[in-house]
């Protein structure tokens, strides 16, 4: 089975990640707006708060494909959701190599529950 974020999941990302309706250059001088968004932006574009989310949407196919793609263990839903959100922020390699990705496809839920909490602490 295939999942896809929850708009519960989706609504989680939002509120962890800032939304810029006007281009910005990010730190390594990428051309970004919205919530992270990087394809096709360009230096004074804008976009609707409405373009924001169906942006969001639409880059979050791919990490939902990676973690459908690289998740064995039985996924719930708000694991899947929390594995994108964690994907969605460290990049598709990142979560393939994961300690996380590892202890979950062996099904020691405790120890990748464990892992989220030492990669947020990292990413603060």
């Amino acid at each position: 089975m295939e999942f896809v974020t929850s708009q519960q999941g989706i609504d989680r990302i939002k509120k962890f990640e800032s939304c810029r309706l006007t281009a910005y250059q990010d730190a390594a001088g990428v051309w970004t707006i919205g919530y992270g968004h990087t394809g096709s932006v360009y230096a004074g574009m804008q976009i609707s708060q409405e373009q924001a989310e169906d942006l969001l949407k639409e880059d979050l196919k791919r990490f939902e494909a990676a973690v459908n793609r690289y998740v064995t263990g039985a996924l719930t839903q708000g694991r899947f959701d929390a594995l994108v959100s964690f994907s969605f922020n460290v990049g598709e390699g990142a979560l393939k190599k994961s300690t996380l990705l590892k202890k979950m496809n062996a099904g020691d839920m405790d120890g990748a529950a464990r892992e989220f909490d030492r990669n947020s602490v990292q990413n603060r």
